[in-house]
């Protein structure tokens, strides 16, 4: 921890160790954990860059902002910050009471438990902080080399598409016939994701030019079949695609990780002997954590009252609900978590529907609990990003790039779709096309290329 030579200081370094011995005794199994108290501006820092030491592009300083403006005027707060390595850093704010101090660490200890034990983190780096301050060493470089113009148009580019990744892509790298092999270097062991033999295995078929198509990952796509890249270029792409997969094992479980890390706050702090007073300002801390948000899901609550649902279910059928809860944090993810375990009875409690935006109202549209249950599974399992595959790279036999979004009911928003593909046409260096559907389902195929610009047509069904 900082050292800060007061009496709260010394009443939360004992607190931790205690904690800790509460957290161990009740079957909590997290990294070593290393807590630091900082000022706000270095939490809104860590937090809008994601972690310490990551490369700067303008847009980790507007969520900065935005955050740092927020928690100024007294409209929300960070009270933590953890991350995902072994050990594992959490962050606590300086300014917090001691109590608030005690409520975050349980917290944390709950997410560094999930981060330790999960099967879905346990393909990322445990020492992710090293490998983004190199892969910032790397970016400053080239900056210093190509300008930083250049690279900032590049990092635009690259991080207007970084959602698309994925991580079970073939990783193999093919020859491609149109530009030289990327250069190898000492560094590369850094971002290239670990993944099993079973992994490796691809099902795609290959197109023309070896290329493996259709391919969902569309950074790793670019990064390796681009006809236009350098291998710097090629390089910056893959240091984005390797940051977004660490991350990605956090999209596909904040609903259960935040959940589980509520549900051990409370075993936690119970454990604690609290007075009455503190006891009141923990309630009020733990009621602001899960209260609902009208209009839309608030992960903690749902994951918090899922869990807390199955342990009662299977304490009433044999007893076996602590268990189960252990089997949960070690094996599912959101989607599982929501489609096997969020019940009538629970879909009933938390008043869950289905609502659409006609004209200026929303309007609920469904309420039978197995729909609810499915459209929101189906929510998650994207994270909100249309899934979009690189189908054809050589579209119209020159090269060009053919993107096929796979429409699920919801439409593109094609201004926000065209912009985008700019950025693609930068990558890629020839024309792009997208095919999507809008208006229920009528076939609608986008293109762009700087010499043509944006065109939108209909495409045949």
């Amino acid at each position: 921890m900082a050292r800060r030579s007061d009496p709260d200081l010394a009443r939360l370094r004992d607190s931790i160790e205690q904690i800790w011995e509460i957290a161990q005794r009740l079957g909590l199994r997290p990294f070593p954990t290393h807590f630091e108290l900082v000022p706000a501006a270095i939490m809104y820092e860590f937090g809008s860059y994601g972690m310490p030491g990551r490369f700067s592009h303008w847009t980790h300083g507007k969520l900065y902002q935005t955050q740092k403006t927020m928690y100024d005027y007294g409209l929300s707060k960070i009270y933590e910050l953890v991350i995902n390595t072994n050990p594992c850093w959490a962050f606590l704010l300086e300014s917090n009471t001691v109590l608030q101090n005690e409520f975050v660490v349980a917290h944390v200890l709950g997410h560094s438990d999930f981060f330790a034990n999960n099967a879905y983190y346990q393909r990322t780096s445990r020492r992710m902080i090293d490998t983004v301050t190199l892969n910032a060493e790397r970016l400053r470089r080239y900056e210093y080399q190509f300008g930083m113009e250049r690279v900032e148009q590049l990092l635009d580019a690259v991080i207007s598409i970084e959602e698309h990744v994925d991580p079970f892509a073939e990783t193999e790298r093919r020859e491609r016939p149109a530009t030289p092999a990327r250069r190898q270097s000492a560094y590369d062991d850094l971002w290239e994701p670990v993944m099993s033999e079973d992994q490796q295995q691809s099902t795609r078929l290959p197109a023309r030019d070896g290329v493996p198509t259709p391919c969902r990952d569309l950074l790793l796509f670019l990064a390796r079949e681009s006809p236009i890249l350098e291998d710097w270029e090629r390089d910056v792409v893959e240091i984005v695609r390797g940051e977004m997969l660490y991350f990605y094992p956090q999209m596909q479980t904040k609903i259960i990780n935040e959940g589980w890390a509520s549900y051990w706050h409370v075993q936690i702090m119970r454990e604690l002997d609290l007075s009455s007073t503190d006891h009141l300002e923990f309630a009020a801390l733990h009621s602001s954590v899960l209260q609902p948000h009208p209009g839309r899901l608030n992960p903690y609550y749902l994951g918090f009252t899922i869990l807390n649902d199955v342990e009662r279910r299977f304490n009433a059928l044999d007893g076996s609900g602590r268990e189960r809860l252990f089997q949960l944090r070690e094996t599912e993810c959101d989607v599982s978590l929501v489609r096997n375990y969020l019940t009538e009875e629970l879909v009933s409690d938390l008043d869950l529907f289905y609502a659409e935006r006609r004209s200026d109202a929303l309007v609920i549209t469904e309420k039978q609990w197995e729909a609810v249950r499915d459209r929101l599974v189906e929510q998650i399992s994207d994270f909100g990003i249309p899934t979009i595959h690189a189908l054809d790279a050589d579209y119209n036999g020159n090269r060009e790039l053919l993107l096929r979004h796979e429409w699920n009911g919801r439409d593109l928003d094609l201004s926000y779709a065209e912009k985008t593909l700019e950025g693609v046409e930068q990558l890629w260096g020839r024309k792009v096309w997208l095919e999507t559907r809008e208006n229920e389902g009528n076939p609608l195929l986008l293109s762009y290329s700087r010499g043509d610009g944006h065109a939108r047509r209909q495409a045949a069904a």
